[in-house]
């Protein structure tokens, strides 16, 4: 199927590695022009390079910003230029005794996983209406509905990205703007992997043995595994392309099949 985004220029932020990376490699294969984003210009760099080996003919580009430094969000938001698509996907995680989340680290969550798309965004949004197209799409999570327990401070922010995708989809009416949210479900980031390995090593055991316990314990989700970056990174691009013009404010899932209680 013909994606239609030859052409498009898009924004990734987040996207050094995993799930970033697999939607901003999707998007490079459908043609579109893609701007790579991470916190470490070295690591920024490895992975235009990756993406270029992988799709010669792609457009790919770089820019290391830290979303937690207001100068650094700054200088990225002035250096954009037009942006027809963007994907907001950075965002902290990690668990948490509630009781021991002191304000800091509330706010610093708050900063990067909620501000991070509310700035950029509030860059792009205008520019995208002037145009007449433009696509956003939040990378939420099945966390921001069904607040984890020990991760309460993560939830809260997935939430807040609900709410803030659906207020903006608001003020695309009459266009062919959109703004989306993709729920995603457990998946196999670098991130979750190294988690997953450190948790390995303290209970003397294989990471793939440990990966198949996580989920074996899981008996919430249907696909009974870990999602795999690209299995986001597909209905990302489908959403960031012209045949998802009737799809606008919307909450879509791509969690595995999550249920609320086993029979």
């Amino acid at each position: 199927m013909d994606l239609r985004l030859q052409g498009k220029r898009a924004f990734i932020s987040g996207s050094s590695q995993g799930i970033g990376y697999a939607i901003a490699a999707s998007l490079a294969a459908e043609g579109a022009e893609v701007m790579l984003n991470g916190r470490d210009a070295l690591r920024v760099e490895a992975a235009v390079e990756r993406l270029r080996a992988d799709y010669p003919d792609a457009r790919v580009s770089g820019r290391a910003a830290d979303f937690a430094k207001a100068d650094e969000v700054a200088a990225l938001t002035a250096a954009l230029g037009e942006i027809d698509i963007l994907v907001n996907n950075v965002g902290l995680f990690g668990l948490a005794d509630f009781a021991s989340i002191a304000d800091d680290d509330w706010m610093r969550y708050f900063e990067v996983n909620v501000m991070s798309g509310v700035r950029l965004s509030r860059a792009v949004l205008g520019g995208m209406r002037q145009r007449g197209w433009g696509r956003i799409v939040f990378i939420s999570s099945e966390s921001g509905v069904n607040v984890p327990a020990d991760m309460v401070h993560y939830g809260m922010t997935k939430a807040a990205m609900l709410a803030v995708s659906n207020g903006l989809a608001k003020l695309t009416r009459g266009t062919a703007v959109t703004v989306n949210t993709v729920l995603g479900g457990p998946t196999f980031s670098h991130g979750v992997a190294a988690s997953v390995a450190a948790v390995a090593e303290a209970q003397a055991l294989s990471a793939e043995a440990m990966k198949d316990a996580i989920i074996g314990q899981n008996s919430t989700t249907l696909l009974e595994r870990f999602i795999e970056p690209t299995e986001i990174a597909h209905l990302v691009t489908y959403l960031a392309s012209p045949l998802s013009s009737a799809t606008n404010g919307a909450a879509l899932r791509a969690d595995g099949g999550v249920l609320t209680a086993m029979l």
